[in-house]
């Protein structure tokens, strides 16, 4: 579900999976080019997934009436906090510091970097409304429930959108960087 957002839904181009053939996902761990740095980078990937699937998961809770709203209201304010900050770090530590230097030992790759920084800008936009969205629904959580809870609906479909977009774009993103990071046995 992308709910009107304009993000990429298609795979890498075949040209920028040259690297990942030769370095398949199954063999990461065990390269010895594959350090502590790169696996912190896959586990703040993971952590984002899980985000992800926690906020979409309380918020079926809370339309669902499994949840309260205090509950649900406390809970979703810490954690849709948390998945917007970071993603937003995230990425723009890959923009300016991580694409840079991986472009530098392969621009073989420039233009599956361009993609993945063209998806942070979309995600940008999808933030943006996910922010506005959950904004509104706790504002309104304590005053006016039924509205409150059309908040949270529109948000589910947000959630997924989300969801839809870090499946996508984080694979993405690990197959084209890890295989230059082992090729090149960069971020030693």
């Amino acid at each position: 579900m992308t709910q009107g957002f304009d993000i990429r839904t298609e795979g890498m181009p075949e040209e920028m999976q040259l690297l990942l053939r030769t370095y398949p996902r199954d063999d990461w761990e065990a390269h010895p080019g594959f350090k502590e740095m790169t696996r912190h980078w896959l586990g703040a990937h993971q952590s984002f997934r899980r985000l992800g699937k926690f906020l979409r998961t309380e918020t079926e809770n809370y339309l669902d009436k499994t949840s309260t709203q205090r509950d649900y209201a406390a809970r979703f304010r810490n954690y849709g906090g948390i998945l917007v900050g970071n993603l937003h770090g995230h990425h723009g530590w890959e923009d300016l510091s991580y694409f840079p230097e991986l472009s530098a030992a392969d621009p073989r790759f420039d233009a599956g970097l361009e993609i993945l920084e063209k998806d942070h800008a979309a995600l940008d936009v999808v933030l943006e409304s996910f922010t506005d969205t959950a904004n509104r629904m706790l504002r309104l959580i304590h005053k006016n429930e039924p509205s409150a809870f059309d908040e949270a609906g529109k948000l589910h479909g947000t959630i997924e959108t989300i969801e839809t977009f870090l499946q996508r774009h984080l694979s993405d993103e690990e197959e084209l960087a890890v295989p230059i990071i082992l090729h090149h046995r960069l971020r030693g």
